[in-house]
């Protein structure tokens, strides 16, 4: 107990002197959720512009046009004669969308044949993209009703609206009534950042010593491992508790967690990261290293998540290659538990999986630096090294 308590006091010592190593641990995670979270605050966008190119120019294209033009989310703003046209104002920042109109729009339909509608959207925010996709599909959606009541020759009206909508219903945001970007992505955001930082501040750190260790990393043996990961954590918690909690009630997202369910989740979350990063550290040579090497896995680790992109869609190697990392199970498991109001009984298979990665990535940590050891003292006893 000794050496823990030797190594947590020595470690807390050597990161808190260490601006770089605070400023990931730290300054990043305070930082971070706030801008993410003020990017999307405004949840949806109204009016977006775009520009319609209609080869079809038949009274049926020009009713799809002038229906997308009343929705709330988008607004034509050019009719173009073709592609190219639309594109150059894309290109000038004029539109953020294109609806592309067919030639054989009014054939297909007066035919009984499925017509085809093209929409092209700028991916520099995931609100356009949302707001022409949502506005093109209700307005297909109520202009093949308008269709299908027109071919009723004779019918009633209440046998119209049999035909057309057999059974009413009402579409609802389950978990995110008001069908926000914020409500949807921000939570996966949070959980990755903890992750990130946790990557990026004990990479750091153990470059900086591999440095001044004149090209070694510092031998470390089981009980040193539990004293600095336990140094790590405490530096971790009150983030982990402001980026949860705090982040969240200021922004108004939704929060359904139950506070000692999110406590015990957390924890061993942050505790594989801890380990995973220290067992990635010894690969970390120079204090920049970190950043070349961890920085760029965070929107492909977003996406294998599932959340970002559906899970169902995720290959399974893709899928299985994902919990290696535990932002996947995590993610999943906090939307759960925040989102919905879950349960740990209800994410005890994400719950399994972080313990499981905590024991893992901790005896590995131990591996790894217990290998260098072994190596260093052979290399004494070899006369002339």
């Amino acid at each position: 107990m000794r050496k823990i308590i030797l190594a947590y006091l020595h470690e807390l010592k050597c990161c808190t002197g260490d601006i770089g190593v605070m400023v990931f641990l730290l300054l990043v995670p305070l930082g971070y959720p706030l801008l993410y979270s003020y990017i999307y605050s405004r949840q949806v966008v109204r009016d977006i512009p775009v520009a319609i190119v209609d080869h079809s120019q038949c009274s049926m294209s020009r009713t799809f046009t002038r229906n997308t033009d009343a929705t709330p989310d988008v607004a034509v703003a050019y009719s173009c004669c073709d592609i190219p046209s639309a594109r150059q104002l894309m290109k000038e920042n004029k539109v953020k969308g294109i609806i592309y109109i067919p030639q054989d729009f009014g054939t297909e339909i007066s035919e009984g044949r499925q017509a085809h509608v093209s929409i092209f959207c700028s991916m520099a925010s995931f609100f356009y993209y949302k707001a022409i996709l949502v506005a093109c599909t209700q307005v297909s959606l109520a202009l093949n009703s308008s269709i299908q009541a027109q071919e009723l020759t004779g019918a009633t009206a209440e046998e119209t609206i049999i035909a057309t909508s057999p059974l009413p219903d009402k579409a609802v945001g389950i978990s995110n009534p008001t069908e926000g970007f914020a409500n949807f992505i921000i939570p996966a955001i949070l959980i990755l950042v903890l992750q990130q930082v946790q990557l990026l501040g004990i990479g750091m750190r153990m470059g900086t010593e591999y440095e001044k260790n004149g090209g070694q990393h510092t031998t470390l043996g089981i009980k040193r491992i539990l004293g600095r990961g336990t140094a790590y954590l405490t530096l971790s918690l009150p983030v982990a508790a402001y980026a949860l909690c705090v982040v969240p009630h200021i922004f108004g997202l939704p929060q359904l967690a139950d506070g000692t369910t999110l406590a015990l989740f957390a924890l061993p979350y942050l505790l594989s990261c801890i380990f995973l990063a220290m067992t990635l550290g010894n690969i970390v040579h120079s204090r920049e290293s970190a950043m070349l090497l961890f920085v760029f896995t965070s929107i492909p680790l977003l996406f294998l998540s599932g959340i970002s992109w559906p899970g169902s869609s995720v290959p399974l190697l893709w899928k299985i290659f994902s919990y290696i990392f535990p932002s996947t199970p995590a993610i999943n498991g906090f939307v759960a538990i925040n989102n919905m109001g879950a349960t740990l009984a209800d994410v005890s298979f994400e719950y399994s999986i972080l313990w499981m990665q905590s024991i893992v990535y901790f005896i590995a940590s131990a591996a790894t630096t217990g290998n260098k050891q072994q190596g260093r003292h052979q290399a004494k006893n070899i006369p002339g090294v």
